[in-house]
């Protein structure tokens, strides 16, 4: 979180964190294009030919005031492939919400869980623990053959029972409830921890 005091603004950053192609990037390309221009800034997406996005996607949303002071989310991505442990790391500073992003098909659930431990790892350098943390799960791809039953995935997935959402992010299902989720988490949290006033 960051404070701009000359234009009375709260800085607040969230991550769409998950395995490479999982839907990262779908989900904010679908938030730009349904969202209000009045409240969204341009989306900026570094890709590679492959199509994947090689550092982050950045779309800073506008609405609503916490303690007289106007918030602006900044929703990122993180790239899903080894390669870019470091990128990852360096994107996860400052971060103040996560959106973990799992893909459904029974063939990715060890990548989500090496994602998943991946994130915990990078968090604890910056002293972050996710049983203490606003974050969400997206159970996304679920009109995909051969995907894993929620039930499965919570219990291999959602450890601290956080808010989760079954999505399929190219037609936009569950994407929207996800992002209200995390908004209303980070803002609750940002409450608590700062005796804040909505």
């Amino acid at each position: 979180m960051f404070i701009n005091w000359a234009l009375n603004e709260i800085h607040l950053k969230i991550v769409y964190y998950g395995p490479g192609l999982s839907g990262k990037t779908t989900n904010l390309e679908f938030i730009y294009k349904k969202i209000d221009p009045k409240i969204r800034s341009e989306l900026v997406t570094l890709k590679t030919r492959e199509e994947r996005t090689i550092f982050f996607d950045f779309l800073q949303l506008e609405f609503g005031k916490i303690q007289n002071k106007i918030p602006k989310f900044s929703l990122y991505t993180i790239p899903g492939q080894s390669y870019y442990a470091e990128s990852r790391k360096v994107i996860l500073n400052g971060v103040d919400g996560i959106v973990f992003v799992a893909d459904s098909q029974k063939s990715r659930m060890m990548k989500n869980l090496e994602s998943l431990y991946d994130l915990e790892m990078n968090l604890s350098e910056y002293r972050i623990t996710l049983d203490q943390f606003p974050w969400v799960i997206q159970y996304n791809k679920r009109d995909l053959r051969d995907i894993e039953s929620i039930e499965t995935m919570q219990d291999k997935l959602n450890i601290y029972r956080v808010p989760h959402f079954e999505a399929v992010a190219t037609n936009g299902a569950g994407v929207f409830a996800t992002l209200k989720s995390i908004l209303s988490t980070v803002v609750s949290s940002i409450q608590k921890r700062k005796g804040v006033s909505v």
